[in-house]
């Protein structure tokens, strides 16, 4: 055999492909053609690809510029002396180096989890025998053997197939098990719709077939979909990005000044080189924000945790952020934003219309007709729905208060619907006991049963055309027999399958002298009883959570495996598209349609249609980069093997915890434990109130770093000694941030936070409202900490009492400012003194390392410090009281000039 042809194995008929592959379907290959096949194409398994070893990987972690600041402050740190303090901030770089490795680690799990989905047996059939092998010993042009509840192991093309049905959920995202059949499709038929075709990793739901092997390892779907996630490149997110671009502004302002600050000092001064370049030591010690990792690592964490508590499960740190900056969310439709439960929800007979109210299996709802609820159950309707009751096989189940089938979601529907108009299976199936049934096949298109008592009766329901071709007449309002109008029928579907209703048609004959029942008693001669149509509802929950997005400025797409009208349907239910309707549902672009568009028009269309249905694993992927390079930032949802690439490229990927397959998990950043759209929204929420912490955390930091630069500064242009050592900055920036800062990062949500736009995602961490902020306050700090320093030295105090001054001021100064950063635009007093105690303990916390530092000789040896006289605390706290209330003040004053510019 030659190299393997690419061809449209679904369009060749059967006897083609046979040839084409050298295949005996009687026979199977033999031993000799299967280890000649084997040294040409190789194992049926995803090649792994080699990756970066552990050492490199880890050596990587530390690959940041952030990082390479606190390394250059270790460096200081060491350079002054300071051992302890050196040690720890090397310890916090090295603990967060470790967090990134292990997370690095659990996201290649993504290829090595494919790689297992392929990893069965098989049955086959070689040199005439029946044979069970590992499924990696496969080759192309061998002959399978499926059963009800295999793994498919490889693409096979059917040959053989009888009532066949393939979950491919994992694979197209389809939420019912597909019917198959052997005969030929149109070359265009797409994935989704390829009934002669079974797929790798997909599972047989019932039936039996034989096909023939096609493709393995990397040449399968699956392996398409592997090459497409190892090529794909995850993004960056919207924090790392900003913490970046942060981080290389602030080390280049922090090297500029202290190298400004030795030049003024050596050229224009005269003094030494020594004793400047430790003045610069100093500055850059006092500029550096050492605790901002950590309080970055810590927020994320408590992020992390409230999510978890919200039924969404972090598995990387920074993807909490990025909830908060979402643009758009891509998301599944079945089970996500459905219940994953069909549900009845209109009946027609006898010209006779009625909804049924519920959703999902619990049998709780009633019929009505134009809005007003049946008094009573008209016979015809009652007829319909005993019908579909007793020509059934699913069994409902009630199991602690939780309502679940057993068997066929369709028939399980049926169920429901009948228990919600009174009619119980126990009671009818004792009034009509079953004798005979024909099991449904897929060539026939229905399914019937015979039963006995009082009156003999045949049921039947199937296909539409299956079911209308065999009526001659049917029931009227009275469930007596009445002549048949096969346009009335026809024109009721239409109206059905318009609001995304999937219909399922019902006759009956007698069944009088009938023992047992064959194709030939149901070919014709049936009383055509009526239509059920039926969909997976929407949840209610997730139809809130689409409006509060909107709300929010977040658009919201269905991206589905599921046909275009169900989706839309769903979608006007939903309010995806607020100006659509159920009657005019949005429009929905299909997979085959996409492919058709160039560059230019898919962007488009993937920023302006909210529905996109049979879309393929490469589209999904299309979709989420092209609405990325519009400046989107997208969170994509999925459960199956086919979304993990999307999930990947996302700028957050959201699996399902309950039926998302283990690949999908580890191409995702979240997971959800419940699989509903709702947790997204609320992880949403959780993400901005994440962000906003941040903002607040690192405006608060900022000002202590930029006061004590300013003091160093302003020392080293007047030539006067420096108030404040570089090994007392250290001290101030590393407990302000662990005991005041820290406080932060448990400030509860804001009120109002999912009424904001989405922030933009080039924008900066700090708009120039807070920049001028941290100036100002900088600036407070810095005049208080200088003037009360050069005061005590001029009443004749140390320098090491005045440097205890000055360094009081910081920790004072700070303290009142953290009072006013709850918030970045209201008070404390309208958020409530007590909502987050936590800012009181860091408080009386920094308080008391501030007396410890000051009165205790050890800490005065080692932070070169002297007990100072209380009355010296009271200019300290004049200084911290007034940053408060300046900065209240300006909250204040821009908050009036924004209402008369909203009122102007």
């Amino acid at each position: 055999m030659q190299n393997l042809p690419e061809k449209h194995w679904h369009h060749q008929p059967p006897a083609e492909v046979i040839g084409l592959l050298e295949a005996n379907p009687q026979q199977g290959l033999d031993a000799a053609a299967v280890q000649a096949r084997q040294a040409s194409f190789g194992p049926n398994a995803l090649p792994t690809a080699k990756g970066r070893g552990p050492l490199l990987r880890f050596l990587l972690q530390f690959n940041q510029v952030l990082v390479y600041i606190l390394l250059v402050a270790t460096a200081i740190k060491l350079a002054v002396g300071a051992w302890t303090d050196a040690s720890v901030i090397f310890g916090v770089i090295f603990l967060n180096a470790v967090i990134g490795f292990i997370q690095e680690g659990k996201a290649l799990g993504a290829l090595e989890a494919l790689a297992r989905a392929l990893t069965t047996e098989a049955t086959v059939l070689r040199g005439g025998q029946r044979q069970r092998i590992d499924a990696r010993a496969l080759v192309p042009g061998d002959i399978v053997l499926l059963a009800s509840g295999d793994k498919v192991p490889a693409d096979l093309r059917l040959l053989e197939v009888r009532e066949l049905r393939v979950d491919e959920a994992a694979l197209t995202g389809e939420s019912l098990p597909v019917e198959k059949r052997a005969e030929p499709l149109p070359t265009d038929t797409v994935l989704a719709d390829r009934r002669n075709m079974a797929y790798s990793s997909t599972l047989v739901h019932y039936g039996t077939a034989t096909g023939v092997v096609v493709a393995i390892g990397k040449g399968t779907e699956i392996g398409r979909i592997s090459e497409l996630l190892a090529h794909t490149n995850v993004l960056a997110t919207p924090l790392t990005r900003r913490i970046t671009r942060f981080s290389h502004w602030l080390m280049w302002a922090i090297l500029s000044l202290a190298a400004l600050s030795f030049a003024v000092g050596t050229l224009v001064h005269g003094q030494s080189a020594v004793e400047m370049f430790l003045a610069a030591v100093a500055l850059a010690v006092a500029m550096i924000p050492e605790g901002l990792v950590v309080v970055l690592t810590i927020t994320l964490a408590i992020g992390v945790s409230r999510m978890a508590k919200r039924n969404a499960i972090i598995r990387h740190l920074p993807a909490v952020e990025t909830l908060g900056s979402t643009t758009v969310i891509c998301s599944d439709k079945t089970g996500t934003l459905t219940r994953n439960e069909m549900t009845v929800q209109r009946l027609w007979a006898a010209g006779l219309g009625a909804e049924v109210s519920g959703v999902g299996y619990e049998p709780q709802g009633a019929l009505s007709q134009a809005g007003q609820a049946l008094a009573e159950l008209p016979p015809a309707l009652e007829e319909l729905l005993r019908t579909g009751l007793l020509c059934n096989d699913a069994v409902l189940r009630e199991d602690g208060g939780s309502w679940r089938i057993e068997g066929d979601p369709t028939e399980g529907a049926l169920l429901v619907a009948a228990r919600k108009a009174g009619l119980h299976e126990a009671g009818q199936a004792a009034a009509h006991p079953r004798l005979d049934a024909l099991a449904f096949e897929s060539q026939h298109q229905y399914m019937a049963t015979l039963h006995g008592g009082a009156q003999p009766v045949v049921y039947m329901k199937g296909a539409v055309e299956a079911v209308l071709a065999r009526c001659d007449c049917a029931i009227g309002p009275d469930a007596a027999s009445q002549p048949l109008d096969a346009d009335a029928v026809q024109a009721e579907v239409e109206a059905m399958a318009r609001l995304g209703l999937r219909v399922l048609a019902f006759a009956r004959r007698s069944g009088a002298g009938l023992a047992r029942i064959g194709h030939g008693e149901v070919g014709s001669g049936l009383e055509f009883v009526g239509l059920q149509g039926m969909i997976d509802p929407p949840r209610a929950e997730a139809v809130r959570a689409v409006q509060a997005c909107h709300t929010a400025g977040i658009r919201v797409k269905m991206i589905t495996g599921d046909h275009a009208v169900t989706a839309a349907a769903i979608a006007a239910e939903i309010g995806l598209d607020p100006r659509a309707s159920r009657e005019r549902p949005p429009r929905a672009l299909s997979g085959r349609q996409l492919e058709a568009l160039d560059e230019a028009a898919f962007e488009a269309a993937a920023a302006e249609t909210a529905v996109f249905a049979r879309v393929t694993p490469e589209q999904k992927l299309r979709l989420v980069q092209a609405l990325q390079a519009r400046g989107e930032v997208v969170a994509m949802t999925g459960d199956g093997v086919n979304d993990a690439p999307a999930l990947k490229r996302a700028n957050i990927g959201v699996a399902m915890g309950i039926t998302g397959t283990e690949v999908s998990k580890e191409a995702a950043a979240m997971v959800l434990t419940d699989d509903n759209f709702a947790s997204i929204e609320a992880a949403v929420e959780e993400g901005r109130g994440v962000f906003d912490n941040i903002v607040k955390f690192i405006s608060w930091i900022l000002p202590t770093n930029a006061g004590q630069g300013l003091v160093i500064i302003a020392a080293i242009l007047a030539a006067q000694p420096l108030p404040i050592l570089p090994v007392q900055a250290l001290w101030i920036n590393m407990t302000t941030a662990v005991l005041l800062g820290l406080t932060l990062c448990f400030e509860p949500r804001e009120a109002g936070i999912m009424l904001r736009p989405p922030r933009r995602p080039d924008a900066p961490i700090l708009n120039w409202e807070l920049v001028l902020r941290i100036l100002i306050v900088g600036v407070m700090l810095m005049l208080g900490a200088t003037v009360l320093f050069h005061h005590a030295l001029a009443r004749g105090l140390t320098e090491s009492e005045a440097r205890t001054i000055a360094l009081a001021v910081f920790a004072v100064g700070q303290s009142f400012y953290l009072l006013n950063m709850r918030s970045l635009r209201h008070s404390m007093w309208k958020l409530g003194l007590m909502s987050n105690p936590w800012i009181w303990v860091g408080i009386a916390a920094m308080m008391g390392s501030q007396l410890l530092v000051t009165y205790v000789p050890v800490m005065n040896t080692m932070f070169h410090t002297a007990p100072i006289a209380a009355s010296e605390w009271l200019p300290v706290l004049a200084v911290g009281l007034a940053i408060h209330l300046v900065v209240g003040a300006e909250k204040l004053l821009r908050k009036t000039l924004e209402a008369r510019a909203a009122a102007g």
